[in-house]
């Protein structure tokens, strides 16, 4: 797996002019939104630039209606007024001061283009300061990560929010089921272990290339339909878990290995013929 994103990587890095950028669709898709800054010093007033781009054309889109909110922890630290207005589509000299260390959820409500209101598009952003993103060792004694510690980062990612119903459905899967048995929780305590190793680079690189998030999106999808059975059965013993569990990695192996290979094979006898 680590192979095959590293392959789908190479020819979309970029060299961003800020230290850090980060890019996402609104839920609707009509814009594209895109944030840059440099490291962020907490207590100090720092800049954000906001680009807000055409989905289809990825240029600059002028007259942009909006609203901004910035907050940790149910906490706001910072929002628009009122609804805003750029004719430019993009805001050079935001200042926002974050107080401290942590992860901050920076959410766009877009109400109007070309002085046309439209029915609200949101975007959220997730902005780390300091050493937040760090993540700790997990040995075997410990409890997988949690919403306060750890997430779906690849799904969040590729869905522009941690509130997408994608990601919920993955977040109560393993809240609810796997979490439920202690097979379910050993699991999840080695997973955790490779898939924190790569997934906040590729979630990085989802919000920097909005082409690589859609092959990421499209990949997914089987996932979560396989996933989705857990929501059917019930699952009341570790034999059960251990079931179900092996049922449904063999079906993801099937659906990600055996149908491409069984496609190749095809495809191979055809043009042999």
């Amino acid at each position: 797996m680590k192979f095959l994103f590293a392959v789908l990587l190479v020819p979309l890095l970029i060299i961003p002019a800020f230290a850090e950028e980060q890019t996402l669709s609104t839920d609707k898709g009509t814009l594209d939104v895109k944030l840059s800054y440099d490291d962020i010093v907490p207590g100090d007033l720092n800049s954000i630039r906001v680009d807000f781009l055409n989905g289809k054309t990825k240029n600059t889109q002028v007259h942009i209606d909006y609203k901004i909110k910035v907050s940790k922890d149910n906490e706001i630290i910072f929002q628009t007024p009122n609804l805003m207005h750029t004719s430019e589509g993009f805001l050079k000299g935001l200042k926002i001061e974050f107080p401290e260390d942590g992860v901050y959820s920076m959410d766009f409500e877009i109400e109007g283009i070309l002085f046309n209101p439209i029915p609200t598009e949101t975007v959220s952003f997730d902005i780390t300061v300091g050493e937040a993103h760090a993540q700790p060792p997990i040995s075997d004694n410990d409890v997988p990560p949690t919403e306060e510690n750890g997430g779906c980062l690849i799904a969040t990612a590729a869905y522009g929010s941690e509130m997408a119903p994608q990601v919920q459905q993955l977040r109560e899967i393993r809240d609810n089921t796997v979490l439920s048995t202690e097979s379910g929780t050993a699991f999840m305590s080695g997973f955790n272990q490779f898939y924190y190793s790569f997934s906040p680079g590729v979630a990085d690189l989802e919000r920097e290339n909005p082409v690589f998030k859609e092959m990421v999106k499209v990949g997914l999808t089987p996932m979560l339909s396989s996933l989705s059975l857990l929501n059917y059965v019930d699952i009341d013993s570790e034999q059960e878990m251990l079931g179900y569990g092996v049922s449904i990695i063999l079906l993801n192996i099937g659906m990600y290995v055996g149908i491409p290979v069984f496609g190749i094979l095809k495809l191979y006898q055809f043009r042999k013929n």
